[in-house]
């Protein structure tokens, strides 16, 4: 039997709440093009059956941020612009996606991603962070690129069915986690510019550990890039397209050849501010003062980025969302960036055109990012209290 499901129209709730305790230390080529209606979810064509095999003997204690425990099972949807609809093909094996060489992600880029990650939490459960944050996000960027936005419960039946299906690659407790990778393309054929006639939604996973090879907790270090930039005012910063990514390579392959973790983005407009690293937000400490890039467009609205800011104002914190001058914050008492891959990153240190700023002691997080990501991976693993109402329980 089909199940129809409506995209939400109700407001986005908040919450904020103190959590003082804490104390410091096959592609369909129908024609057509893209509704701005409500789309609809015609339900699953019985796929779901599927079982995933149970995982190799992956080495939890040094796993990475890769593909080596690429799960086996992944979830596929795709709509049509002639119906105005979402059908949800199910689990399906992790295998390459048949698509013609006219498909229009393939010429003209219409593809936007997410990331979150499952995890085994000290209750024993496997669960999720603000899964229905990505979901909004992906709608938003959806908008941006004239893509049909999937509808809510369709994102979260998505991820949900990935996570139960490859349960056997989720880590154990404190091990890693499994990464989620949500892909929104336009796989449909087209020759001239413009929207694809069918999209495709699928969710992939890998057990993943820390993303920088460093670990953790070991500070990173970071160099502020001079020559390009990221984005500019009035584009896609805001939005985690495919294009936004691929442009960053060749410079953060330089940087990374010089000893660098990643590069840090300056604004396009004045060379002077702050906005994003090329894989994450990035935070700038004074004392109890704590300022973050604003959300202006040309930088990424980061589901973690939000939790940060609100988690240090229940701390007690100032946060400042504004213009940061790179000067500050090479004169800053920390910096600390933030993402769903790299969770929350100490910065050892910031070069800007030869001059090195280092943070605290070598190897050692600043103590504010440390507070805030105990503060912060504590209530994703369920070992404090989640006052926030951030953890989504993946039901079995």
């Amino acid at each position: 039997m089909l199940r129809r499901f409506f995209a939400p129209s109700a407001a986005r709730p908040t919450a904020r709440r103190s959590i003082a305790c804490l104390k410091p230390p096959a592609p369909v080529s129908s024609p057509g093009h893209v509704s701005t209606s409500r789309s609809r979810l015609l339900a699953s064509r019985g796929a779901a059956t599927l079982a995933a095999t149970p995982a190799p003997a992956l080495d939890w204690d040094t796993l990475g941020f890769g593909l080596t425990g690429v799960a086996p099972l992944v979830f596929r949807a795709t709509y049509r612009a002639d119906t105005d609809s979402w059908e949800s093909h199910g689990m399906e094996p992790y295998a390459p996606l048949p698509v013609y060489p006219s498909a229009q992600v393939l010429n003209y880029g219409q593809s936007i991603f997410e990331g979150l990650k499952a995890q085994r939490s000290a209750k024993g459960r496997i669960v999720l962070f603000r899964p229905l944050e990505n979901a909004r996000r992906m709608a938003d960027g959806a908008d941006r690129l004239l893509m049909p936005p999937p509808p809510e419960d369709l994102f979260l039946e998505a991820v949900e069915s990935v996570v139960r299906a490859n349960k056997e690659w989720v880590p154990p407790y404190r091990k890693g986690s499994l990464y989620l990778r949500p892909l929104l393309l336009g796989t449909g054929p087209i020759l001239g510019v413009g929207p694809a006639p069918s999209f495709t939604l699928v969710v992939f996973a890998a057990a993943v550990g820390a993303y920088f090879k460093s670990g953790q907790l070991t500070p990173i270090d970071l160099l502020v890039e001079t020559d390009y930039h990221r984005a500019a005012p009035r584009g896609t910063g805001a939005t985690k397209c495919a294009g936004n990514y691929s442009p960053g390579l060749v410079r953060a392959k330089k940087a990374k050849d010089a000893g660098y973790a990643d590069v840090v983005y300056l604004d396009a407009k004045t060379d002077t501010l702050l906005e994003e690293v090329s894989s994450c937000n990035i935070f700038v400490v004074q004392g109890r003062v704590i300022r973050t890039p604003p959300l202006t467009g040309s930088i990424l609205p980061g589901v973690t980025r939000r939790s940060v800011i609100a988690l240090a104002q229940s701390l007690g914190y100032e946060v400042r969302e504004e213009a940061v001058p790179v000067a500050d914050a090479m004169r800053a008492d920390e910096v600390f960036t933030t993402g769903t891959a790299v969770v929350l990153s100490s910065v050892g240190s910031l070069t800007l055109r030869g001059e090195r700023r280092q943070y605290g002691q070598a190897g050692q997080a600043g103590p504010v990012a440390l507070q805030l990501y105990q503060a912060l991976t504590g209530i994703q693993s369920e070992e404090i209290e989640d006052s926030f109402g951030w953890v989504h329980l993946v039901k079995a």
